[in-house]
């Protein structure tokens, strides 16, 4: 029982002691400002998980770069700029609405309106289908027929 309490607070305390100590800069503000950036940026081994909150190799290169660049004077948005520019759009949780990212925010949507659409015009045309007229009299008496049999 002690065992797999200790396994499970050790599994959740993992991302909470991924920023290294060494890695936490002096300033206040600019720590918040790199933990603000650190958590909107995906560490690119690991699947969505931020940079804050991955303790691979290359997450840790990261956090420190992004330090490097807020101590450098940059700000939030050019230091993002940077780490894009390097990795890729991946490495945002976020990807931009803009673009070609445009087509891939909207498919859904679109695709859920087109087949709405598309549900409307296939009721509307089964329901305007041609109804057989009514039975003639020598049908009825060929029916009567065959019921009395």
């Amino acid at each position: 029982m002690r065992l797999s309490v200790v396994l499970a607070l050790g599994l959740l305390s993992g991302p909470v002691f991924a920023v290294q100590p060494g890695e936490v800069l002096d300033d206040p503000a600019l720590e918040a400002r790199a933990r603000d950036i650190s958590a909107g940026l995906r560490c690119p081994v690991c699947r969505n998980e931020s940079i804050d909150e991955s303790n691979a190799g290359v997450s840790e290169d990261l956090r420190r770069l992004v330090r490097e660049r807020l101590l450098a004077g940059d700000s939030n948005d050019e230091v993002v700029e940077f780490i894009v520019d390097r990795y890729g759009e991946y490495v945002l949780l976020e990807p931009t609405r803009g673009g070609i990212n445009a087509v891939l925010w909207w498919a859904g949507p679109g695709l859920l309106v087109l087949a709405g659409l598309g549900a409307v015009v296939y009721l509307r045309g089964r329901s305007k289908a041609a109804t057989p007229d009514a039975l003639s009299s020598e049908e009825e008496a060929r029916i009567a027929q065959i019921l009395d049999e």
